[in-house]
């Protein structure tokens, strides 16, 4: 007699029916669980970006300002290349930034650093604009609204004038090249960015002790935290010669220190050590509308990554003692146009860090070169087409160690 199964059956607490009952209530089980964890990771994660978002203060006044002469503004050359204004604010505002010095209820811009990233974002270099450079400023919107007459004067003056804005319009008429983006950053900003990846290692070939830094430290290898790193890349009295070329060039050292760590998988494959400098990268900045946001930093920064240590370059544009000051800079031709006409069309910059400041021209060829044409009757051979070296400018790049 077959077995026959009855409508009651598949109910039974030893039938199939059971074993498919609970496999389905634990899929539903296991769903809503894992829907929940989604949810909640979701909303921390939107949480984390939104804090980190709203860090950021966006440049409105700047914008709207830049818009009023964007007839006026140089065209950008290449598509995908972004040139970004880095301005270092000395702004005693702010409880954490008045230990610095009284406010006077205006800032100068106390670094000021153009940022070249290439189109293929194989190269990123980073030019520092001395801030006793005589240039000429454009008429300016005050804070209060008024305007300055245009002038000639040092360039820091120009932040100091009509903020980020003003400085933005020097620098392109300067150089006539587009500034696609801008950043601004105070001391304390600094600050928390080098203490958020646990200091930044510098080498010191003797030992500092500058009361006015508040700066005392030895020679050697020293990781500096975020107060005596302010210090290091402030100090002027107390290290090298004084002058503002030597500050500007262990800037320079330490922005290329500090992008090694930044990089190191110590800090970027670490999410407990990652938040923090993210959270300090952008708790301090004022940017233009289109960086206000972690989703505009990261468009602009996500190829960085791939950069190669020894491609990411720093230098000063090239500079002499003002004609009728030697306490003041002026640009030095025609390196400084040389230097400019790279950054614009996106050729690449070669650096030295004891190189003599570029390359002389070279010569190109013409009929009396031996290789113009060829010696035999009849005959007919191009002329050989000389390649000139490109121009070379003192500088350094992140790969280096300043130790050896």
């Amino acid at each position: 007699m077959g077995y026959r199964v009855g409508p009651g059956s598949g109910a039974s607490a030893s039938g199939r029916g059971l074993l498919r009952r609970r496999r389905r209530r634990w899929v539903r089980v296991t769903a809503f669980g894992v829907t929940t964890l989604l949810v909640a990771a979701g909303g921390v994660g939107w949480a984390v970006y939104a804090k980190l978002s709203g860090n950021i203060t966006p440049d409105e006044a700047a914008a709207a300002e830049l818009r009023r002469y964007d007839q006026e503004r140089p065209t950008s050359l290449v598509k995908d290349a972004r040139n970004i204004l880095l301005i270092g604010s000395d702004s005693r505002e702010g409880s954490d930034n008045a230990r610095y010095g009284r406010d006077s209820g205006t800032e100068r811009s106390d670094t000021t650093i153009l940022l070249h990233l290439s189109a293929g974002r194989s190269s990123a270099t980073a030019v520092s604009l001395p801030r006793d450079l005589m240039v000429d400023l454009p008429g300016c919107r005050r804070p209060d609204g008024s305007r300055s007459a245009p002038r000639f004067a040092m360039f820091n003056q120009a932040f100091q004038l009509g903020g980020s804005a003003c400085t933005i319009r020097t620098v392109e008429k300067l150089t006539d090249i587009r500034v696609d983006h801008h950043v601004v950053v105070d001391f304390h900003g600094f600050k928390k960015m080098v203490d958020a990846v646990d200091g930044v290692e510098v080498c010191l070939r003797e030992p500092i002790d500058d009361r006015a830094a508040k700066l005392r430290l030895p020679a050697g290898r020293v990781t500096l935290n975020g107060e005596q790193a302010l210090g290091y890349v402030r100090a002027r009295k107390s290290l090298g010669d004084g002058s503002d070329t030597e500050r500007m060039e262990r800037q320079q050292r330490f922005l290329g220190a500090l992008v090694n760590k930044v990089r190191s998988n110590d800090v970027l494959l670490n999410p407990a050590k990652l938040y923090p400098v993210l959270d300090a990268a952008t708790s301090s900045l004022t940017t233009d509308p289109d960086l206000a946001s972690l989703r505009g930093l990261y468009e602009l920064v996500r190829g960085l990554r791939d950069i190669p240590m020894e491609q990411v370059q720093f230098l000063t544009v090239p500079r002499e003692s003002y004609a009728y000051d030697a306490n003041r800079d002026q640009l030095a031709e025609p390196a400084a146009d040389l230097l400019f006409e790279r950054l614009r069309t996106d050729t690449p910059v070669v650096v030295e860090g004891n190189g003599p400041g570029r390359h002389a021209p070279a010569r190109a060829a013409d009929s009396r070169d031996p290789s113009f044409g060829d010696s035999h009757p009849g005959s007919f051979r191009a002329p050989a087409v000389a390649v000139s070296p490109p121009p070379t400018f003192r500088g350094n790049t992140a790969a280096e160690d300043t130790c050896e």
